[in-house]
């Protein structure tokens, strides 16, 4: 028995045919889109390049507690996020969890100087207005003395907290 030669349509046929797995696959990853979605703020949602309907889909959505319908409407979501320019999502949700990450950063940077502050005493001091000429010096080693009292007495980190706020409204 002969093959039959591919024609060039046939070879056209073949790149453009997906499988059902495939198909999955892609629906599967539109679904956690849409649970992010869900999950996000109205002001990261504003950022995001999202037609009235999928905003609406996804508001929608916030309000429904019961699983098995959550997840139905997460589905009708996935299927209206079908309709945009998935790229775009994509870099947009990039950004705002770069932006989580540049501020988780900046929180723990002012958690570590405020740890130092307390526990190394007057080099750490001393290394912190190197850096931040413009902080009151007074008011920081006031907070930091009643910091360690408070430590060594086992009270409350009521000051610890004010000066993780000074450090926070410094750095900011």
């Amino acid at each position: 028995m002969k093959k039959k030669a591919n024609t060039p349509q046939d070879d056209e046929l073949d790149d453009e045919i997906i499988s059902r797995s495939e198909i999955k696959r892609e629906f599967k990853a539109l679904q956690d889109l849409a649970k992010e979605l869900v999950e996000l703020n109205d002001k990261q949602l504003a950022k995001l390049p999202l037609n009235d309907i999928v905003m609406a889909a996804i508001i929608e959505s916030r309000r429904i507690h019961q699983h098995i319908a959550r997840k139905r409407h997460l589905k009708y979501v996935a299927k209206q996020l079908r309709e945009l320019d998935e790229d775009a999502l994509r870099q947009g949700m990039d950004v705002l969890r770069d932006q989580d990450k540049v501020a988780n950063a900046r929180f723990h940077h002012m958690e570590k100087w405020r740890d130092r502050l307390i526990n190394e005493g007057d080099e750490a001091f001393t290394a912190f207005l190197d850096e931040y000429p413009h902080a009151e010096r007074q008011q920081i080693r006031q907070l930091i003395r009643n910091a360690q009292k408070e430590k060594l007495a086992n009270k409350p980190p009521k000051s610890s907290r004010a000066l993780f706020h000074y450090l926070r409204e410094l750095m900011e």
